[in-house]
């Protein structure tokens, strides 16, 4: 599974690693854990699911499916 993120601003979806994943989460939510976010938003996005994190959004590459 490969994960993408999109700034809303943004038109291209970008690969992206757990590592800048949670740097992304730290940045947008820094008062929550973000390896507890993480764990979420990949189970999520493992469903097919795109989550929108601040003004970031995660999903799975290749993921047609629109929430």
């Amino acid at each position: 599974m490969t994960m993408v993120t999109q700034y809303i601003y943004e038109k291209k979806w970008t690969k992206t690693t757990t590592k800048e994943a949670l740097k992304i989460i730290e940045e947008e939510m820094p008062e929550t854990d973000a390896e507890g976010t993480l764990r979420y938003i990949l189970n999520e996005i493992k469903r097919g699911k795109t989550v929108t994190l601040g003004s970031c959004r995660f999903k799975m590459e290749n993921s047609d499916k629109k929430v």
